[in-house]
């Protein structure tokens, strides 16, 4: 039998071991891995764009690294228009799986941008603002089912990026969240695309038309507060 001095001394040893694999990264580690997420993704970015071959190609390996951008963040470039395309060549089960591979890597490395982002003191007002708080609170209260809902259907789902780093989401259910409903929409995308056959020129209009969109908002939502500011102004100027 086991001495309690021993006993002591192997559960102090524990708790040591416990906090060395729970020791934080150091803010240098986390800005180097924080960096080289954003060139990884960049460069994949940039090589898609510069290269006609890359966009043509059929390969499987094209798609799984297509979620990287497309995914990434704010999605800088639409992920249907691909899918659609790739859907004229490939089955839709295995378009879904490929896309859903990629994208959960794409969710991982946005778990750990988004938890540099928000630890930043730069961030702090807005992590520690009233609307946050109750976005947050509203969010932990069904946050998987959220998630799910979020991901299966086109809402918009870089707020939920978000969130659940506000919320100490664990990365797990996060991912897995992300599996189980992406995964049904890719292959719900791929099949509509084999069954329709979508011309190239049509996915390429499509892929356009997306890309203005996404602009369209951070550019329209400025010029509404400099007309709603102006509109404000003329009466108060009328009154002088």
């Amino acid at each position: 039998m086991p001495s309690s001095n021993q006993t002591e001394r192997s559960d102090s040893l524990a708790k040591i071991d416990l906090k060395k694999k729970e020791r934080p990264l150091s803010s240098w580690w986390r800005t180097a891995i924080f960096v080289a997420e954003i060139i990884f993704v960049l460069g994949l970015f940039i090589w898609w764009f510069s290269s006609p071959k890359a966009q043509l190609s059929r390969s499987l390996l094209i798609l799984f690294l297509y979620c990287f951008p497309a995914e990434f963040i704010i999605a800088a470039v639409p992920h249907e228009p691909v899918l659609l395309y790739f859907a004229k060549f490939y089955s839709p089960f295995l378009i879904a799986l490929v896309s859903a591979a990629g994208t959960v890597l794409a969710e991982a490395l946005n778990y750990t941008a988004f938890n540099y982002v928000v630890d930043l003191k730069s961030f702090k007002k807005i992590r520690e603002g009233r609307a946050v708080r109750k976005t947050v609170a509203l969010f932990n209260r069904a946050p998987f089912l959220a998630l799910l809902i979020a991901g299966a259907t086109p809402v918009p789902f870089y707020p939920f990026r978000f969130l659940v780093v506000f919320g100490h989401y664990p990365l797990r259910k996060y991912l897995l969240a992300v599996f189980l409903s992406r995964t049904p929409r890719f292959f719900l995308l791929a099949l509509f695309g084999e069954f329709l056959k979508i011309p190239d020129s049509l996915i390429a209009v499509l892929f356009i038309f997306l890309i203005l969109i996404g602009l369209a908002f951070p550019i329209l939502q400025p010029l509404k507060k400099l007309i709603k500011n102006k509109i404000e102004i003329k009466p108060k100027n009328k009154k002088k």
